[in-house]
């Protein structure tokens, strides 16, 4: 039978969810309302009604909600079975660690070093990476400690939705960075600023471009496992985001960040199996992988070297200036050193409270099942304008945006049911009735700046480097990021260096009116 045919049959199965299943259903979200999800609603109304005023918008929301809750949430009702306990382990992480509680688990007697050339907090995506990266490039003589206070890849690096992105496109970079530019550079006229955000989108997308041709060639280098597949984005847009869209492609060809692109209907069916009425954007050259495999490949591969070494479930304290250099005090002892490279994103302002407000904690979440629509398209990326979906061999991974957490709650995990419900809700409007067990249900931070544009460089213009602020596209710059830090720290200059600091220093954040900012 063909997947059309399978479609039809779906539809014509579907079960009618009757008045008494509907006020039922209600009553069950209403029980299960909890804080996250609150806070999500919050953040929603922000998004979607933002220029609206504050009674329009709650008017709004309350009607939207109603819609949800009646209409069209329970349309999903039969597709997705709940069963009564479920899962926070991300599906990412369901395999098994080869480096969890490293390296006590095989010998309970190791102690962390008195000292090290560069100290690394956080073993996610950038950690690993500076891990990868200093063994590719530094001296035998020159040491580098890795410090997680987990396991590597617990944090937002193994509870993404899996897709190695081609960062933001020219045109999402350009607003978002116009925008803060008005408040922090009130000397520029129109022309200026303008002129200064289209700078900051190209140096970005050319960064994340290479970011990504970096991370497909050291994949190939070493034969790294990790379910790598470059099948592309699809992003489904609204009869509304049209105009939106058309402008946002004619812009990635007019900067040469022509990653970005506009599908029609039935080239994006196609591609994802998404069912939609007008054209839909598209990435090419975004892939799909498991996030923490990748992690734990670069792991594997640097600490083939002596000079590299990682201590897991320590966590760092408190990180002091001295005149030699820096001391890291964690709960397992103090190491000195020379160098700290904060791999921390979201986790960042609970070590370095200067960053309260420039690193913003964001909270996402994804659930993931066995089943799914028939029609999607495995390892491509599905999105449409409030959640992302995936396959990924017999299981669906689906998920959508929250709301901004406290600094001291970055990394909880504590998923919307009400989210799981809706974006399952969306997913269905894309590809009809299906069928899929809820197994496993996790939420996680990522770390947002306020001009929604990542910092890579030095913190004090000392030895305190930093990569964060990634809004979500992690595996758009970690790696290229994490090698520009390192080759800096080696005085290496004969590789490119992606990630000049008018643009991405972090005291374009920190101290605005000090920053060196790039000409108009």
């Amino acid at each position: 039978m063909d997947r059309n045919r399978r479609e039809v049959d779906r539809y014509l199965s579907e079960r009618n969810v009757n008045l008494l299943q509907r006020v039922a259903f209600v009553i069950e979200l209403l029980i299960g309302l909890r804080k996250q999800d609150f806070q999500a609603a919050g953040h929603f109304v922000a998004l979607k009604w933002g220029n609206a005023s504050w009674p329009m918008r709650w008017l709004k929301f309350t009607g939207w909600a109603l819609f949800q809750a009646f209409i069209n949430m329970p349309r999903a009702l039969h597709c997705l079975e709940i069963p009564r306990k479920v899962s926070r382990t991300p599906m990412w992480l369901e395999d098994e660690n080869p480096w969890e509680e490293h390296p006590w688990r095989e010998n309970e007697s190791a102690a962390i070093p008195n000292s090290a050339e560069v100290v690394v907090i956080g073993a996610g995506f950038t950690g690993a990476a500076a891990a990868y990266h200093w063994a590719r490039r530094a001296p035998g003589d020159r040491r580098l400690v890795v410090l997680e206070m987990d396991d590597p890849a617990s944090g937002s690096s193994g509870r993404n939705e899996g897709l190695v992105v081609m960062g933001r496109y020219f045109k999402m970079v350009r607003d978002t960075v116009g925008k803060s530019l008005r408040q922090v550079r009130p000397d520029l006229q129109p022309d200026g600023l303008k002129t200064l955000a289209n700078k900051f989108a190209t140096v970005y997308c050319q960064a994340a471009y290479q970011n990504a041709d970096l991370i497909e060639q050291a994949i190939e280098l070493h034969g790294f496992r990790c379910d790598y597949k470059r099948a592309g984005w699809v992003q489904a847009r609204t009869e509304d985001e049209q105009k939106a869209l058309r402008l946002s492609v004619r812009l990635a060809e007019q900067s040469g960040c022509d990653d970005w692109t506009m599908i029609e209907a039935s080239e994006a069916r196609k591609l994802s199996g998404m069912r939609v009425n007008h054209p839909a954007g598209f990435s090419k050259q975004a892939a799909s992988w498991h996030p923490a495999k990748w992690v734990w490949s670069l792991l594997s591969e640097a600490m083939k070297v002596a000079h590299v070494e990682l201590f897991t479930r320590t966590r760092v304290e408190q990180v002091l200036s001295t005149k030699q250099g820096y001391v890291v005090e964690t709960s397992r002892g103090t190491i000195s050193c020379r160098h700290v490279f904060y791999a921390t994103e979201s986790y960042t302002p609970m070590i370095e409270a200067s960053f309260h407000d420039a690193i913003i904690p964001m909270q996402e979440q994804a659930a993931s099942g066995d089943g799914g629509p028939v029609s999607m398209a495995p390892h491509i990326g599905i999105s449409g304008s409030w959640y992302f979906a995936g396959k990924y061999g017999q299981e669906v991974l689906w998920g959508s945006g929250g709301s901004r957490v406290p600094d001291r709650e970055a990394g909880r995990n504590k998923p919307s049911r009400f989210l799981t419900r809706f974006a399952a809700a969306e997913m269905r409007g894309h590809f009809g009735p299906y069928d899929l067990d809820l197994d496993n249900e996790w939420s996680g931070t990522v770390g947002y700046t306020p001009d929604e544009y990542p910092i890579v460089g030095s913190i004090d213009g000392e030895g305190r480097w930093i990569v964060a602020g990634m809004c979500g596209s992690g595996s758009g710059v970690s790696f290229n990021g994490a090698r520009c830090i390192v080759n800096r720290i080696l005085e290496l200059d004969d590789e490119p260096d992606d990630y000049p600091e008018p643009y991405f220093a972090p005291s374009r954040l920190l101290d605005p009116s000090n920053h060196n900012w790039p000409d108009t």
